[in-house]
């Protein structure tokens, strides 16, 4: 058998396949289901920077009214039973280490670097491995400048830093005007790892009942291309791991982000199409094509055709049809 271990974040992972942060990673037997399904790491269900805020100050305004000033934040839980949202991800993680093997990546989706970022600290106490940045904030404001709108990411992964000791990875989107350039100077912040890309939710518009609805909640196989371009632009270039997201429904989907210089891949649609045990198939196809071609680890292929190592490198940089469509 080919070995298809690998590492992200100075993790050691037996599968280069990460369970996403979804709602199947939200409790202790999905997780341990994707465990034995043989995933290399998950990344929890994300908290949300508002939902953190929140109850932080409900429970500082508890504190205070108990003559309590700054007690740490795990000797508060214990001496209280506060049923949170905060408590609840924090014993998540707890569980999750002392029931499972499989490396544990806690998530936080935040918009800004205000009044959260001390809580990583509680999640890094709770045993979390790693923990995953999910920012954005859609840049739909018409007076802020680019600039503004960038500084916010290199606010929140400053900030952040100072709070914990494990590994941070920041999952981001492709709506910047400079993305390659973004990219390279957000890998040189201290971060472990680059996630690309998010996929967010979409609105539509009902036409009979005239109501704006969300659609397309799972992602497309075909929707992989826009991450797979940007890992093999980048994979040679950036001062840390990249993992790639959004559209990866088959075996054949990681092998070619694998190729094009990415160390682990990131799967939640699929698993919910298919079951998680999808892993476990996708394993073994990895592993058989592998034999089939002579490699015995990833390390001997991964990368091979990023848009540094191909014979034409423009393949990965043209944008605009020259013949496929000049004779229709």
């Amino acid at each position: 058998m080919a070995d298809i271990s690998t590492t992200y974040l100075g993790l050691k992972l037996k599968s280069p396949i990460i369970a996403a942060s979804s709602g199947l990673t939200n409790s202790i037997e999905d997780l341990k289901k994707i465990e034995t399904a043989g995933a290399g790491a998950v990344v929890l269900k994300s908290l949300f920077e508002e939902e953190i805020v929140t109850e932080m100050e409900r429970q500082m305004h508890q504190m205070h009214s108990q003559n309590y000033l700054y007690p740490e934040t795990m000797d508060f839980y214990e001496q209280y039973d506060v049923e949170d949202t905060l408590t609840s991800y924090l014993k998540l993680i707890a569980d999750a280490k002392k029931e499972t093997k499989i490396p544990i990546i806690a998530s936080i989706n935040c918009i800004s670097s205000h009044n959260w970022p001390y809580f990583a600290k509680s999640l890094e106490d709770a045993g979390a491995d790693a923990l995953e940045l999910n920012i954005f904030a859609l840049p739909s404001d018409f007076e802020r400048e680019s600039a503004e709108q960038e500084k916010t990411y290199f606010d929140i992964i400053e900030t952040v830093l100072k709070e914990v000791s494990i590994p941070v990875s920041i999952k981001i989107s492709h709506y910047f005007s400079n993305l390659a350039g973004m990219i390279s100077k957000l890998s040189q912040t201290g971060i472990a790892g680059l996630v690309l890309f998010n996929r967010f939710y979409s609105p539509d518009i009902d036409i009979e009942n005239l109501e704006v609805i969300p659609t397309h909640i799972f992602s497309e196989d075909k929707e992989y291309v826009m991450p797979l371009r940007w890992i093999a632009i980048t994979s040679s270039k950036v001062d840390c791991d990249l993992s790639a997201t959004t559209g990866i429904h088959e075996s054949k989907t990681v092998i070619k982000m694998l190729l094009a210089g990415a160390q682990t891949v990131q799967v939640a649609s699929s698993l919910y199409k298919n079951g998680i045990e999808t892993i476990e198939r996708y394993n073994h196809e990895i592993d058989k094509w592998m034999e089939r071609k002579n490699f015995d680890k990833i390390d001997d292929f991964r990368g091979t055709l990023s848009q540094s190592n191909v014979k034409n490198p423009a393949g990965y940089l043209r944008v605009q049809f020259m013949k496929h469509f000049s004779n229709k």
